[in-house]
């Protein structure tokens, strides 16, 4: 392995020589990560978790706005292998973006080196495993972009930045999950909730009387939106996906599965435990986990029962959503103020509407957005539009409106303009909350109502200080409306964020294309790009 790595890290210094004048002088940061199996036990029974660098969940990733990050992953698994980066957007660069559709996956015993630039980016992210189902054996944890020094961040330094990872969890081994769905059956209720990779107060937060802490809270799950609280304690959101927000305070927070919620938090009671509870939301069976916020000059445990929370109550939650804006003369990523992009006068070129739908196709279940259920190639959509390898996909294999037609399989790539405007709509007609997810991007949650859209739905449109992020819940028999400049050419990823139906088609990808080949477009594909598919033997570019 040490003579790999050495060979590994020649190969990353030639590549980084000749993208260092693309990326700019900014600083780089270097990661070294080895993807193992290894057994852990988060509710109490031992199976076999996805580690990096021995730890579960794998190590943060602390970086400046428009750092670079030199990621070097070797997979140690016997599968091949892919992380994801949850809102990062890969700037003219969608060949990092750690999915399928843009990126050959890691042979099992090799390599590969991310190139990523954190660039024009602020906020609370996560990184997680996007391959077969991987994602409910680990693989994941959290990424934090700060602001530069002089950039004003909208409120004081904290005492202390806690990231807490929490997610739905099966007790089953994520081969016997994919096995399942595999064979055409659907999933049984997840059997618990993790935080930062622990079961029943297996998480703990230290803190001083007095200070006040950020949670960078993200939920990490498989399919559930989940509640989080503090006993006693009141939570002021100020950040959401990279977007600072206005400084609202809430009891209790309504986190969506594929989400990022920044929040404030100050140790302002008598000094002893308290529970952090999260439990999950519009589910039946109401699961419910612990983890314990504690005083440094703590009196005792923790006291009385956990605090209860709403369950399925969906007004709580629309409201809760609509309460989340941006702050308008806060500073982002740059020193001008988020508010000087007046998103609402801007003209829409392009409606999109997508509707999801579930069914059978040869006898097993799938999951379909706009009737079409996506069937992954074998080569990478991205890999194969450079090389324009025919037969891989085909642009508008999926229509920009739900046609009611039956579910059919087929590899769904949507054609859309560079530096276009567009308005997409989430229609979901089905009894489930559901989460999307778009890579590339951040979008304006612009509206959202039980119902069908209508184009009289704008009428209820917020124009003026709508929060902008990249994953949106959509509410059982309801729509979700976004607004998205589309200034970032690639092949992105648009999908469910409930991962069993992700897996089983419920995606796309939407191509932005232009006939530009400017670097200040789209960089071309990295010299260290692994080749796979009908991609392999061919070359990227001299080293």
């Amino acid at each position: 392995m040490a003579v790999k790595r050495g060979v590994a890290s020649a190969v990353v210094l030639c590549v980084l020589a000749s993208v260092s004048v693309s990326l700019g002088e900014d600083p780089y940061r270097f990661f070294d990560w080895n993807v193992t199996y290894g057994d852990i036990y988060p509710l109490g029974v031992r199976q076999q978790g996805i580690l990096i660098n021995g730890q579960f969940p794998g190590p943060d990733i602390h970086s400046v706005t428009n750092d670079n990050l030199i990621i070097n992953v070797f997979n140690s698994l016997d599968q091949p292998f892919l992380l994801s980066w949850n809102g990062v957007q890969q700037r003219r660069n969608s060949y990092e973006d750690g999915v399928f559709g843009t990126t050959c996956p890691i042979p099992p015993g090799k390599n590969f080196t991310y190139i990523l630039q954190v660039k024009d980016q602020i906020g609370s992210f996560y990184y997680f495993p996007s391959l077969a189902f991987h994602k409910a054996a680990g693989g994941f944890g959290g990424i934090r972009i700060l602001s530069r020094p002089r950039i004003p961040v909208p409120f004081p330094d904290p005492a202390g930045d806690y990231t807490v990872l929490i997610g739905d969890w099966y007790k089953a081994n994520h081969t016997d999950l994919q096995r399942q769905l595999d064979s055409g059956r659907k999933l049984a209720l997840p059997d618990g909730i993790l935080i930062n990779g622990r079961g029943e107060n297996g998480a703990s937060f230290n803190v001083e009387q007095g200070k006040s802490y950020r949670l960078r809270i993200s939920n990490v799950g498989l399919e559930n939106s989940l509640n989080f609280r503090i006993q006693n304690h009141k939570m002021t959101l100020v950040e959401v996906e990279g977007t600072h927000t206005l400084q609202t305070t809430y009891s209790s927070l309504d986190v969506h599965v594929g989400q990022s919620y920044s929040v404030l938090v100050t140790a302002d009671q008598p000094p002893r435990d308290y529970y952090i509870v999260v439990s999950t939301r519009f589910t039946t069976t109401v699961l419910t986990t612990t983890g314990i916020l504690r005083y440094s000059n703590s009196a005792g445990t923790v006291q009385g029962p956990p605090p209860g929370g709403p369950t399925t109550q969906i007004d709580w939650s629309l409201n809760q959503a609509r309460s989340i804006r941006t702050n308008l003369t806060a500073s982002g990523p740059r020193p001008n103020p988020q508010g000087s992009y007046h998103y609402g006068l801007i003209n829409l070129t392009r409606t999109i509407v997508v509707s999801s739908s579930a069914g059978q196709v040869n006898g097993k279940q799938r999951y379909a957005i706009n009737s079409v259920s996506y069937v992954a190639p074998d080569t990478p959509l991205k890999v194969a539009d450079f090389f324009k390898i025919p037969g891989v996909f085909r642009v508008g294999s999926i229509s920009d409106r739900p046609s009611g037609s039956a579910i059919y399989l087929d590899t769904s790539v949507m054609q859309t303009d560079y530096r276009t405007f567009v308005e997409i709509v989430f229609q979901n007609d089905e009894d489930i909350i559901q989460t999307y997810h778009l890579d590339g991007y951040s979008f304006f949650v612009v509206g959202m109502d039980g119902g069908t859209w209508t184009a009289g739905s704008r009428n209820e449109y917020n124009l003026r200080d709508a929060v902008s992020r990249c994953t949106t819940q959509v509410y059982p028999k309801s729509w979700t409306a976004i607004y998205v400049a589309l200034d970032n050419v690639g092949m992105w990823n648009l999908r469910s964020e409930f991962w069993a139906r992700q897996y089983l088609g419920q995606q796309f990808y939407m191509r932005v294309y232009t006939t530009s080949t400017s670097l200040r477009d789209e960089y071309p594909i990295p010299k260290n790009a692994l080749l796979c598919g009908k991609a392999s033997g061919r070359h990227t570019r001299p080293l």
